[in-house]
């Protein structure tokens, strides 16, 4: 990422990445796929009610994943081995320790979740089951995203697509097998996902474990550096705390759409899972922007890093602008896919219909954030973040859905809040002079 054509470095970066995550995407498309078609609209609701609180478990470990990979890519950019391999093995022990936390944590939280979200009676049986099954993998979940965080950061986004492709194909099969053939309802379709990541998780370990270079793991080298872990929880926290808060926030709007019944809430969680793939290629180029701006912050190359954030927005927005026309246009055959009950396509199509022309505002967002979060600065994003999602989102919610009880108005939510967090956030990255400071610092 230090030398070389900027636009060839993070389209060859990002399009691994972004691969990578479509196929994680699919894990849990693939079950409501599978139980919306296969088991029937309840069932699908049961998966996509159980969504965000999976989002809420995981998220904070995400933004700890985050903070992880800007000290490896800072580590490797600057050279310093000894440090990168401390780092590796103090997160990927730490991820272990998380998951078996966050296991507890998920089995025995997951049924009064439900019941404060106000899930439909027909539907929080089967959630229950989906969830505490999903939960009981954790570990598989945490020590898989920090192998693939840390070859990431190093620069190998094609492993793990590689593994997510292989992992993913077999998941579709094993949902076939146990939903299909087993009949084994929602449950089946949890212990597929979660046998999945099992395997994902000991592909990721074994490159690792046979990696001929300075990012190698061995188990004779876990070791807890509390040093490093506090330099990765200073800049991960903010970014866990935000993607918690967020989710919270997303919990909430799902209690508003329980209100709404099983229909709405499988068409507003069949709009989500297009959300999520528009998503992607903004979260793609934003983790490639964390990469770049990580690795050349170390190398202390500070004009490029300023080249390499215009290069990602211009990447990211133009793949948006492709992407949500389609979706826009298409909206009704989109959610189809998912159900062919009419109340669950017209929920789901005016959702996805009110987001899609707005993501561009998110692709401003998030480039930005990735960039600030290499360089330490985490707590802006998370400000700007929880200030939009969470506190506007909510106080917009209150108001329009007392005013308009449509579900149209969960879309424009997102839509609304993402312009906001853009202003917010580049108006940090434009006037604070951050880069600036960084160059003054290593002079």
């Amino acid at each position: 990422m230090t030398s070389g054509n900027i636009f060839q470095k993070l389209i060859l970066f990002s399009i691994p990445l972004l691969l990578g995550n479509f196929f994680q995407l699919m894990y849990n498309t693939i079950d409501s796929v599978v139980v919306g078609n296969f088991v029937g609209p309840t069932a699908l609701a049961a998966v996509g009610a159980s969504t965000p609180i999976i989002n809420l478990m995981i998220a904070f470990f995400m933004g700890l994943s985050t903070g992880a990979g800007v000290v490896v890519s800072r580590y490797y950019g600057a050279r310093k081995v000894e440090e990168e391999s401390r780092a590796i093995h103090t997160f990927i022990l730490f991820s272990t320790l998380f998951g078996l936390g966050l296991s507890i944590i998920g089995i025995f939280a997951a049924s009064p979740i439900l019941q404060l979200m106000g899930t439909p009676d027909d539907t929080i049986a089967q959630a229950e089951a989906y969830l505490e099954i999903y939960f009981a993998g954790n570990i598989f979940v945490t020590v898989y995203n920090a192998g693939t965080g840390i070859l990431q950061a190093v620069g190998d986004s094609k492993t793990p697509l590689y593994i997510l492709i292989a992992t993913s194909i077999l998941n579709i099969f094993l949902d076939l097998f146990f939903v299909v053939v087993l009949k084994m309802g929602v449950a089946g379709a949890a212990w597929a996902t979660i046998i999945a990541e099992c395997l994902s998780m000991i592909l990721v370990m074994l490159v690792l474990i046979r990696a001929k270079k300075e990012y190698q793991f061995s188990f004779k080298k876990l070791h807890m550096d509390m040093h490093i872990l506090a330099e990765i929880v200073r800049i991960g926290v903010p970014a866990g705390l935000q993607g918690m808060v967020v989710s919270v926030s997303n919990v909430i709007v799902m209690s508003y759409i329980n209100g709404f019944g099983s229909a709405s809430v499988a068409g507003f969680s069949s709009a989500n899972k297009y959300d999520n793939f528009l998503g992607l290629p903004v979260n793609s180029f934003m983790l490639a922007t964390t990469t770049f701006v990580g690795q050349n912050l170390g190398a202390k190359q500070f004009t490029r890093v300023k080249q390499g954030v215009r290069a990602a927005l211009i990447l990211s927005i133009a793949t948006v602008v492709v992407l949500g026309s389609l979706v826009f246009i298409f909206a009704d055959t989109c959610i189809s896919f998912f159900s062919n009950d009419p109340a669950v396509i017209e929920a789901g199509a005016k959702c996805i219909r009110a987001m899609c022309p707005f993501y561009i505002a998110l692709c401003f967002h998030q480039v930005f954030s990735g960039a600030l979060r290499a360089s330490g600065r985490s707590s802006v994003p998370m400000i700007t973040s929880i200030l939009a999602f969470v506190v506007i989102r909510q106080i917009f919610l209150m108001i329009a859905l007392n005013v308009f009880h449509d579900i149209i108005m969960v879309g424009f939510s997102y839509s609304i809040t993402w312009i906001l967090a853009a202003l917010f956030t580049a108006g940090y990255y434009i006037h604070s002079h951050w880069l600036a400071r960084e160059e003054a610092r290593a002079a």
